[in-house]
C-alpha cells in the first residue's frame, strides 16, 4: 500500500483515480482549493486537504507532502484566464516538483495532454495557447528534475464509459480517450516502476492498458 497525494483532487479524472487507488488499498489525500468539494472527494474514499496551490509556496507544499510516497499533478486553472493558467498549470506545477523533492516524495505523475513534442504547435493567437505553453513548460521542467517522473498525454477527453483499452507508442496520433481510462492509466503508472522516465501519449484503442504499456516499455 502506498500513500498518494492527488493535487487537483476534485477534477473528473482525479475523482476517478482516487476511487481506483482506494479500491487497490492505497491511502489517498486529495488536494482541493474549494472546501465545499470535500464531500465529493471523501465519497471516493480519499482524505480531503484544502490547499490552494496557486497561493502556496514550494516549502508550504513540501510540508503538506511529507510522508507521501507519490504525487499526481491533476490540477489546472480551467482555461479562460491566461494569467491564472500560467500561475497554476506552469508556475504552481513547477513549485510542486520542488516541493516533492524537498519532501522526499520522489514519485511524480503528471497528467498532461497529447501534443506534438518538443513543440506543442498551437498558434500564438489561439485561446488555447497559454494552456499549451504552460503545460509544455511544466513537462519540460519535470524531465529535468531528479524525480521519478511519468508524464501522461491523453487525447481529447470524453465521459464515455471506460474500455480498459488504449493505443499508444510510435506513430500514434491524437484522437479521443475516456476519463475512466485516463484514470486507469494513471493508476497503472503509479503501481509499475517501468513507467518511470516515460512520456505516454494515448487514445482509446484495442489493446488492454497493461499490454499496451508493457509493449512500449521504453523511456520517452
Amino acid at each position: 500500500m502506498a500513500t498518494i497525494a492527488i493535487i487537483g483532487g476534485h477534477g473528473k479524472v482525479a475523482l476517478r483515480l482516487s476511487l481506483l487507488l482506494g479500491e487497490s488499498g492505497h491511502e489517498v489525500t486529495s488536494w482541493i482549493r474549494n472546501p465545499n468539494h470535500s464531500s465529493d472527494v471523501e465519497a471516493t474514499g480519499s482524505t480531503a486537504l484544502v490547499a490552494d496551490v496557486e497561493a502556496l509556496g514550494a516549502d508550504e507544499m513540501a510540508d503538506r507532502l511529507r510522508g507521501q510516497d507519490a504525487v499526481v499533478w491533476s490540477a489546472g486553472a480551467g482555461g479562460g484566464n491566461p494569467g491564472r493558467t500560467y500561475a497554476v498549470d506552469r508556475d504552481a506545477a513547477i513549485r510542486s516538483m520542488a516541493a516533492a523533492a524537498t519532501a522526499g516524495t520522489t514519485r511524480y505523475v503528471m497528467v498532461s495532454y497529447f501534443y506534438r513534442r518538443p513543440d506543442h504547435g498551437v498558434p500564438q493567437d489561439s485561446p488555447f495557447f497559454p494552456y499549451a505553453e504552460a503545460k509544455a513548460a511544466a513537462d519540460s521542467h519535470l524531465r529535468e528534475t531528479g524525480l521519478e517522473w511519468t508524464i501522461l498525454g491523453p487525447s481529447s477527453l470524453t465521459d464515455d464509459p471506460g474500455t480498459g483499452r488504449i493505443t499508444t507508442g510510435e506513430g500514434v496520433t491524437p484522437s479521443r480517450v475516456s476519463r475512466d481510462d485516463v484514470a486507469a492509466v494513471a493508476a497503472y503508472a503509479l503501481e509499475h516502476p517501468a513507467t518511470i522516465g516515460r512520456t505516454i501519449d494515448f487514445n482509446n484503442g484495442e489493446t488492454p492498458i497493461a499490454d499496451a504499456l508493457e509493449a512500449t516499455d521504453a523511456p520517452g
